[in-house]
């Protein structure tokens, strides 16, 4: 099946890009700071004026608040890892797919051979350009439209190529491939849009307000900010978040899938 070639959406992720998860995590580390103080502060001013009883009974509220948030983190980084690996099977899979597709020319007449064979070469190196270009989406999706021009043009020669040849097992078993070769770059393109709504991370980031404060309002019963402890609070689970966020477009941050191109790359190699 020879796809279409989509917007730059596709390629560039740009309901919430890395860029976006660099200063949402800022802005939750700010924002938590600043949470647990005003949360120290409302606690100080409520034991001042309802005196040592205040807060009892709260545990309860503060406990459901703070598994909330651990259930959150623990759901959109599980997640993340999952489509982390996905994406890198798919990889592996697309690698597969070219490789047999190509062993499976063997099968057609000798002379219809060769053209086949330098444009399977021609497409594995636009395969490999489109997304070695990211995250330069431009440049990515010209090389995809490439792709795409010689999965028509290699659908071309294949057809006419199995239909000469001596028996039916021989076209079955190419244009198969050459289905399933085809098939695999859409489903590759498509995964990289499947992330969490945003709606999911906006529910993250105002959870973990909600526990600086509750968090800041428990501290209130110290005399002076535990200014440390309010700092590894802030800085682990902004950390958490951008790793999530990293994770979920693993071309563009620090997790990345890139080394797994080199299966698709050892693959072009051993066309000869």
């Amino acid at each position: 099946m020879v796809q279409n070639v989509p917007d730059a959406g596709a390629l560039g992720d740009t309901a919430f890009s890395i860029s976006s998860g660099w200063w949402f995590a800022v802005f939750l580390f700010v924002g938590m700071l600043v949470m647990l103080d005003l949360g120290r502060r409302f606690g100080i001013r409520q034991r001042i004026r309802h005196g040592t009883e205040y807060g009892a009974g709260l545990s309860a509220v503060e406990g459901a608040v703070f598994g909330l948030l651990g259930l959150m983190v623990a759901f959109t980084f599980s997640g993340a890892a999952t489509r982390f690996d996905q994406r890198r099977a798919l990889i592996v899979e697309e690698a597969n797919d070219i490789g047999t597709a190509y062993l499976r020319i063997d099968l057609l007449p000798p002379e219809a051979q060769p053209a086949l064979r330098a444009k399977f070469r021609e497409y594995t190196d636009a395969r490999i350009a489109t997304y070695a270009a990211l995250p330069d989406v431009g440049k990515a999706l010209e090389q995809l439209g490439r792709a795409n021009d010689l999965q028509a043009e290699i659908w071309k020669l294949a057809v006419p190529a199995a239909a000469a040849s001596e028996g039916t097992a021989a076209s079955i078993l190419l244009l198969n491939a050459l289905n399933t070769m085809f098939d695999i770059t859409n489903t590759r393109l498509w995964a990289r849009l499947m992330h969490p709504p945003v709606i999911v991370f906006l529910m993250l980031a105002a959870l973990a307000l909600g526990c600086a404060l509750i968090a800041g309002h428990g501290m209130s019963a110290a005399p002076e900010r535990a200014w440390l402890h309010m700092l590894i609070f802030a800085l682990v689970l902004s950390t958490t978040v951008f790793v999530i966020v990293d994770m979920e477009y693993p071309r563009l941050g620090f997790f990345k899938v890139n080394a797994f191109d080199q299966a698709i790359v050892d693959v072009r190699s051993s066309m000869k």
